[in-house]
């Protein structure tokens, strides 16, 4: 009897409890890298709202809270066998579409523009979009895990699968409207199908299909008038800098002035005077640019590499097929979001609304990323096992 035999039939919960073994094998240097971003970015919060947010910790608080809840969120997630997780995947998809759709209803509530929240009482608040990410993120490669008989390539009837729970969920999140957790779900999708190894002419069909689809979006007028001010804005600030252009062009004022070393944590002019709209959600990295100036903004961007590279080598060292497009689709949620939230405050992507992987202020988003490195160190937990 072969030693995975024999894991397979020990208990679940010794397996993944596993107390001194199971530490070892965890991969400190993501985990070192993820407490250091959620420490940095609760001190960027701290910053961008102690003049106005009441009694001047009120925020920082609620998101150290939140960030004590993630913890605890992920480490629950690392102690989940990925291999049982891929039979519980259907469920836990089910479960995310649930919480869209009672978001559409009167349930959900509005806040900044968007139908995207459901309140819970006590000034707390559940976003599922944040949540459908993981939704996709273990039901596209269930359906991608299983290639088809005689090669290693999916199914095609697993890859018309793959898209329509693709297509449902992100349905769900434009009626709210959420242009931005849509581009990420999209990513997700696309990043699960290349890993799986789809074939070519999935991938041509598909781009045309994206770019038809957007060329219709734009054509019959769907996207909200703030949507298209946002593209605007982004080809050209200068157009209406008091207008649509403010956010970027503050933004801007407020990275280039930290120049080198910073002006010094609290001590940021725009920040203290919150010149720029959402600076401790949306546009946080731009208080890393004014008060920890270039290099502390590099310090920034390296930690976010570090789990991303991290992130990778798990994928490929993970010889399970199910694992393996776990991880990777993970790295392709955290990689995109973290491009498009820092290339949005320096002028190279339109506003979308994302938040910064592990910094920003925000408890959905903060419960889901976290979520996301358990699920991480989960499959470095089982695979280094063998």
């Amino acid at each position: 009897m072969t030693d995975r035999t024999l894991l397979a039939r020990r208990p679940f919960t010794t397996r993944a409890v596993g107390a001194h073994s199971a530490m070892g094998r965890l991969d400190w240097v993501m985990l070192v890298a993820v407490a250091a971003l959620c420490v940095i970015g609760a001190l960027l919060v701290w910053s961008s709202t102690r003049t106005w947010a009441a009694g001047s910790t009120g925020l920082v608080k609620k998101h150290m809270l939140n960030l004590a809840i993630g913890a605890v969120l992920c480490g629950l997630a690392s102690m989940v066998d990925h291999r049982l997780l891929r039979a519980w995947a259907p469920l836990v998809y089910l479960v995310t579409l649930v919480g869209l759709v009672l978001v559409v209803t009167p349930v959900g509530t509005t806040v900044n523009g968007s139908h995207s929240w459901i309140m819970l009482g006590g000034g707390f608040a559940i976003q599922p979009s944040e949540f459908a990410k993981l939704g996709l993120v273990v039901i596209l490669p269930m359906l991608l895990a299983q290639p088809a008989e005689g090669t290693d390539r999916p199914r095609g009837l697993d890859v018309v699968l793959c898209l329509l729970a693709a297509v449902v969920t992100m349905g769900l999140v434009m009626l709210q409207p959420d242009l931005g957790t849509t581009l990420v779900l999209a990513v997700i999708t696309a990043g699960a199908l290349v890993i799986g190894g789809v074939r070519k002419r999935w991938i041509v069909l598909l781009a045309f299909a994206v770019v038809a689809a957007g060329a219709l979006v734009w054509l019959l007028d769907l996207l909200e008038p703030y949507q298209v001010a946002r593209f605007t804005a982004f080809l050209d600030p200068s157009v209406d800098p008091r207008g649509v252009g403010y956010n970027s062009t503050q933004s801007l004022i407020a990275i280039g002035s930290g120049e080198l070393f910073g002006k010094g944590l609290f001590e940021g002019g725009q920040t203290t005077g919150r010149f720029v709209p959402e600076q401790h959600t949306d546009f946080i990295f731009t208080v890393a640019g004014e008060e920890f100036g270039f290099l502390g903004s590099v310090t920034l961007v390296a930690l976010l590499g570090v789990v991303l590279l991290r992130g990778l080598h798990i994928a490929r060292q993970c010889d399970d097929r199910f694992g393996a497009l776990v991880a990777g689709t993970i790295v392709c949620w955290l990689a995109f979001q973290t491009f498009v939230n820092i290339g949005m405050t320096v002028g190279i992507m339109p506003i979308t609304g994302l938040p910064l992987p592990f910094v920003s202020y925000g408890g959905t988003s903060t419960f889901a990323n976290l979520m996301a490195v358990g699920l991480l160190q989960a499959i470095r937990i089982r695979e280094q096992s063998f």
